[in-house]
């Protein structure tokens, strides 16, 4: 139980940093444009992935929810 409790507390620190990387790629897309190496197609990506969200109504919304329910701090007991 201990080693689940482990691997959960890594994921969850890998997760943020993912998302810590995203909003500083979006700063710095935004600040330099698209032309930053590693960084520039990031709000590219975001725009293009809202757009497809919305061309599908419902399910884009349904997809939506559930994106925002895997990122939203939650405690897993």
């Amino acid at each position: 139980m201990d080693l689940m409790n482990t691997l959960k507390g890594w994921i969850g620190a890998l997760t943020e940093i993912g998302l810590m990387l995203i909003a500083l790629a979006i700063v710095a897309a935004l600040l330099v444009g698209p032309t930053l190496p590693f960084f520039g197609s990031v709000v590219a990506n975001i725009i293009a992935l809202v757009k497809d969200l919305g061309a599908n109504g419902l399910i884009g919304l349904i997809v939506l929810g559930f994106i925002l329910w895997l990122f939203s701090k939650r405690s897993i007991a």
